[in-house]
């Protein structure tokens, strides 16, 4: 019986091995009185254990399920976060405070995630996304393509920063540069964008190590993305940086269908 009700706790999981001193202890106990009490017992221990185990691993996994879309102002942010939830067009406006909502993943396991539309105004976006970074399981950064060319130094300096605190969240969250606006003529393609925006941040590294050094040693997140010495490439990072083409718009006016199926895509392969 004894090596029975071992071989049942051994197969419980990982997590009887740290009671596992403890579980003998009340296992020799037992045995002395009523060895049938004993199975019982393990037995429903073994049950409890591992559902507190699981609980803790899903309210983890659960709890790292935002998906933060940022970027400047008319980026096209809330377009997007409206054509995921709904599938329709919807005049918006800029925002100022954050919008969120359950999105519902095309894939065979049905799995949720939460979409959160972050201001993109110069004076509010830093702040919201300090208040929502720590539960990103994603970050969508949307680039208006067709503004690009004369949007690139704030767009690249927002960018930077994002990047920066991504780094260095303990967990790490997948990172996509969404190319949006992609209907219109003068839309810069997603390769040019990377192109412009390695440059950019380059230009960023150089400048800002030549600044003095802050006296806040209370931050984490690294002194410069990529490495020293080196030209800027995100290819660099310690987190994957992908880029796509979309359009929240979509191409055959306002009542037409968006192509956002690679975003799609994408937030299915990360759920």
């Amino acid at each position: 019986m004894a090596s029975a009700d071992s071989r049942r706790m051994g197969n419980g999981g990982g997590v009887g091995g740290a009671f596992q001193p403890y579980l003998d202890s009340l296992r020799q106990e037992l045995q002395r009185r009523d060895p049938t009490l004993l199975s019982v017992v393990v037995a429903l221990l073994a049950v409890l254990l591992t559902l507190v185990f699981w609980k803790l691993i899903r309210s983890r996994r659960s709890s790292q399920r935002a998906v933060l879309l940022v970027g400047l102002c008319d980026s096209g942010k809330t377009l997007l976060f409206v054509r995921l939830l709904t599938g329709l067009y919807r005049d918006t406006q800029t925002s100022i405070t954050d919008s969120s909502a359950a999105y519902k993943v095309n894939n065979n396991r049905g799995t949720n995630l939460t979409l959160i539309d972050l201001p993109g105004h110069e004076s509010l976006r830093l702040q919201f996304l300090e208040r929502f970074k720590a539960s990103a399981r994603a970050i969508v950064f949307v680039v208006d393509s067709a503004a690009f060319q004369r949007e690139v130094k704030d767009v690249a300096e927002f960018l930077y920063q994002v990047l920066l605190d991504s780094i260095g969240l303990k967990n790490t969250p997948s990172f996509l540069i969404a190319c949006n606006k992609q209907d219109i003529t003068m839309a810069k393609s997603a390769k040019l964008i990377q192109q412009q925006l390695e440059k950019e941040i380059n230009t960023l590294r150089v400048t800002r190590s030549a600044a003095p050094s802050t006296l806040d040693s209370s931050s984490t997140a690294p002194a410069q993305l990529g490495k020293k010495g080196k030209e800027f490439e995100f290819s660099q990072l310690p987190l994957k940086v992908e880029f796509l083409e979309c359009s929240a718009k979509g191409g055959r006016g306002d009542a037409g269908s968006a192509d956002i199926q690679d975003l799609e895509k994408w937030l299915a392969k990360i759920a």
